[in-house]
């Protein structure tokens, strides 16, 4: 098996042979390694132990809602209702 490492420390893969060896990448992912699968040169997903995708989901979340919270209401009334959206 033959391996691309990215400056991200992701470890790209053709979709093939993800396939052909995806107990083995299972394994590697079990220990921490994350991989990118790539279908015909183009990355398409990305595997990764499922604790660091909710880590990096928790952490969006928390940098999106203090990015909201510094932003002021725009001071447009709302004098609609979202029935009127849709007509």
């Amino acid at each position: 098996m033959r391996f691309t490492t990215f400056a991200v420390l992701d470890t790209s893969i053709s979709a093939s042979q993800a396939n052909r060896s995806f107990s083995s990448l299972l394994r590697r992912v079990a220990q921490g390694q994350r991989f990118t699968v790539l279908s015909h040169g183009r990355p398409v997903a990305t595997i990764a132990p499922a604790d660091q995708a909710r880590n990096a989901e928790a952490t969006a979340r928390r940098a999106l809602l203090a990015r909201l919270a510094t932003q002021p209401a725009t001071g447009i009334p709302r004098d609609w209702r979202r029935d009127e959206l849709y007509d």
